[in-house]
C-alpha cells in the first residue's frame, strides 16, 4: 500500500457528466483504492459563461451512484482545497506574476483580429499554426502606447524549444518538440487561466502523484510539464486513456450519441453494476478473460499494464447484455422498486401484487428496465391490434382458426391452470388435431399477450387466469372471422 498516491478527476460543469468523464474517473478510483492512496475530486469552473451548479450536482450525484466515492472534493474545503477552481483565482493570478517577474513569461496586447491574420498567412505558407512571439520583445513605450489604447493583454508564457520526454503510464516512452508550440496564454486577459495553466498548478498544490486522464489531454502534458518545470514544483506521472469511439470508428458525439450518465443510462433503467463492468472493459481486460466483476474484485485485479493502446469501441449491445445480467440477478421485490419510477401515472404501479407476477414473467427478457411498461401491459390491459402477427410462420388463417377453437373448447372444462398441466394439454390437443405445437402455441400466446415475443404461452396462462385467458383467445377468434 502507498499511502503518498494521490490520483484526481477534474470535470467542467458545463454539461451532464458523460460516459468518457465517468471512465477516467473509474480508471483514477482503482489505481487509488488498489494502492491504499486518496482519489481526489476537483471541479474545473472556469468559464463562468457555461458552468452550472446543476451540472456539479448531476457529476456527484452520477459518481456516487457508480460506486465511485472520492477522498477530498468540492464539499469541503480543508487539506488542499477549496476544490473549485473559480475559488482559487488568487492563486493562479499569483503564478502567473511571479512567472512574469522571472521573465518566464509576458503580458501579450494582440487583438483576436490579429492573431487570426497570423494564423491565416501561417497557413497560406504550409506553416504550424503557432504564435509568432511579437509581444515578447515590446519596449516599454509600446507597452504603454498600447496600454493608452485600452487593449487588455492576456499573459503568454515563453517556450524555448526543447525535447520534452516522458514515460506515459499507458503509451510509453512520449515525445515532443517544443519548438512546434510557440508561447502559449496562461492567464486570459479577464483574468481567467487556462485549462492547462490552472490544472498544472492545481496538481501540483494538491500533491498530485499520477494524472491519469483520456488520451485528448496528451498534447496539453509537455506544456503542463514546462510550466511545472519553471514553477519548481515537482511533476507527476502522466497516463493517458484511450479514447471510446463509436463502432464506425467516429468520435462519440453529444448530439448523435448516448453520452450522459443520468439522462442516457440511469435514468434509462441500467444499473449501476452494468454500467461499471461495462466501462471498466473499455480499455482494460483481465489476463483471466473474466467479463463479470464486482468493484472489489476490480480493486484487486485492476493493472495499468493491462490497459490497451488503442481506442475502445462502445457496443450497445455489449452493454444490454451486461445490464439483463444483473437485472436477472435482482430479487423481484428490487425489480418491482427499480420498476416503478418507469409505470408512474399507469395502473400498473398501483397493483403492487400482480406487478410482482408480471416482473417474474418477463425478467429473464428485460435488457433495460425502461422496457418494463411495454413488456408487462399485457397482464393488466387485454391486447388490441395484433391481428397481422396472428398466424405463426408457416401456418396458415385456417389452422389457427382450428387450433383456437380445439384450444377454447379443451380449456372451457379445464380446473387445473397451473403451467404443467397446461403444457400437457395443449400438446395434446396440437398431437390430436394434426397440428405442430408452434402452430396451437404461437395463436394462443399472441391472443394473450398481443405481442410477437414474451413469455410463454403456458405461463401467461397461468398468469392471466382462467376467466381473463378464454376471454382474450375469444376476441382473437373473432379477428378470424
Amino acid at each position: 500500500m502507498d499511502e503518498d498516491i494521490r490520483v484526481r478527476i477534474a470535470p467542467s460543469p458545463t454539461g451532464l457528466l458523460h460516459i468518457g468523464t465517468a471512465h477516467t474517473a473509474l480508471f483514477n478510483w482503482l489505481f487509488a483504492r488498489q494502492k491504499g492512496g486518496k482519489f481526489i475530486l476537483r471541479i474545473e469552473d472556469t468559464d463562468k459563461e457555461r458552468s452550472r451548479e446543476e451540472y456539479i450536482t448531476d457529476i456527484t450525484d452520477c459518481l456516487s451512484w457508480l460506486g465511485i466515492d472520492w477522498d477530498e472534493g468540492p464539499e469541503r474545503n480543508d487539506l488542499y482545497g477549496p476544490y473549485k477552481q473559480s475559488q482559487r483565482l488568487e492563486i493562479y493570478q499569483k503564478y502567473a506574476q511571479e512567472l512574469i517577474d522571472q521573465k518566464k513569461a509576458y503580458y501579450c496586447y494582440c487583438t483576436t483580429e490579429e492573431l487570426e491574420k497570423e494564423r491565416q498567412e501561417q497557413e497560406s505558407k504550409s506553416e504550424p499554426p503557432k504564435y509568432s512571439g511579437r509581444c515578447r520583445e515590446l519596449s516599454p513605450e509600446e507597452i504603454d502606447k498600447i496600454k493608452k489604447e485600452g487593449h487588455k493583454p492576456c499573459v503568454r508564457f515563453i517556450v524555448e524549444p526543447k525535447k520534452i520526454k516522458f514515460k506515459d503510464l499507458v503509451k510509453g516512452e512520449v515525445e515532443f518538440d517544443t519548438a512546434l508550440f510557440g508561447d502559449f496564454v496562461i492567464l486570459k486577459s479577464d483574468g481567467i487561466p487556462t485549462f492547462m495553466f490552472a490544472g498544472a498548478i492545481d496538481d501540483s498544490l494538491m500533491k498530485i502523484t499520477h494524472v491519469i486522464r483520456g488520451e485528448d489531454h496528451l498534447s496539453n502534458t509537455p506544456r503542463q510539464i514546462l510550466l511545472l518545470d519553471a514553477l519548481n514544483f515537482a511533476t507527476p506521472e502522466y497516463g493517458h486513456l484511450p479514447l471510446i469511439l463509436n463502432p464506425d470508428r467516429s468520435k462519440l458525439s453529444k448530439r448523435k450519441n448516448p453520452t450522459s450518465i443520468s439522462v442516457d443510462f440511469k435514468n434509462k433503467g441500467y444499473l449501476p453494476e452494468a454500467m461499471v463492468n461495462f466501462i471498466v472493459l473499455m480499455g482494460w481486460a483481465s489476463k483471466t478473460g473474466k467479463e463479470i466483476w464486482t468493484l472489489d474484485d476490480l480493486i484487486n485485479e485492476f493493472d495499468f499494464d493491462a490497459v490497451g493502446k488503442s481506442p475502445s469501441i462502445f457496443d450497445q449491445s455489449k452493454l444490454d447484455w451486461f445490464n439483463g445480467h444483473y437485472i436477472r440477478k435482482l430479487p423481484i421485490g428490487e425489480l418491482a422498486r427499480l420498476s416503478l419510477p418507469f409505470l408512474q401515472g399507469s395502473s400498473l404501479e398501483n397493483e403492487k401484487e400482480k406487478l410482482l407476477v408480471a416482473l417474474s414473467l418477463v425478467q429473464e427478457r428485460i435488457k433495460v428496465i425502461s422496457e418494463v411498461p411495454d413488456l408487462i401491459d399485457f397482464f393488466f390491459k387485454a391486447p388490441q391490434g395484433f391481428k397481422d402477427i396472428l398466424v405463426a410462420k408457416g401456418s396458415t388463417p385456417e389452422k389457427t382458426k382450428k387450433a383456437l377453437e380445439k384450444a377454447l373448447e379443451h380449456l372451457e372444462k379445464e380446473d387445473d391452470f397451473g403451467r404443467d398441466s397446461l403444457e400437457h394439454l395443449l400438446r395434446a390437443i396440437a398431437k390430436k388435431y394434426d397440428l405442430n405445437a408452434g402452430e396451437v402455441l404461437w395463436p394462443i400466446r399472441v391472443a394473450l399477450t398481443g405481442k410477437d415475443a414474451s413469455p410463454g404461452a403456458f405461463e401467461v396462462l397461468e398468469a392471466l387466469g382462467k376467466e381473463e385467458s378464454l376471454k382474450r383467445i375469444r376476441t382473437a377468434l373473432d379477428m378470424l372471422k
